[in-house]
């Protein structure tokens, strides 16, 4: 129970299939050993999209030189409005000095 099921139930449901399959008699032995060998995530999912996202944006407005709005700008690029793209640069801590590399 005090395992981290980061949203895989196939996960979870292949350990109980096995646990079944390997355990004799009436009680059902579950091999944790197994468990701890699987890597812990580092940051949640929520971390990764905003990361992922966040390198996405900031070159995007390397390759427009920053500009933010009109046809070629980066949030047409986008595919965002200005005042959308304003907000997430707000959101994920972007500044303009990131944005001028």
């Amino acid at each position: 129970m005090r395992w981290h099921w980061p949203g895989n139930v196939r996960e979870l449901e292949n350990l109980i299939e096995r646990a079944v399959i390997l355990s004799s008699g009436s009680v059902l032995n579950v091999p944790i050993s197994e468990l701890k060998l699987a890597a812990a995530p580092t940051g949640t999912d929520a971390d990764r999209l905003d990361e992922a996202q966040r390198e996405h944006i900031l070159r995007v407005m390397r390759e427009t030189a920053g500009v933010i709005g009109g046809p070629e700008g980066a949030a047409a690029r986008l595919g965002l409005k200005r005042t959308t793209l304003h907000s997430k640069l707000k959101k994920l801590g972007i500044q303009r000095d990131e944005r001028d590399d």
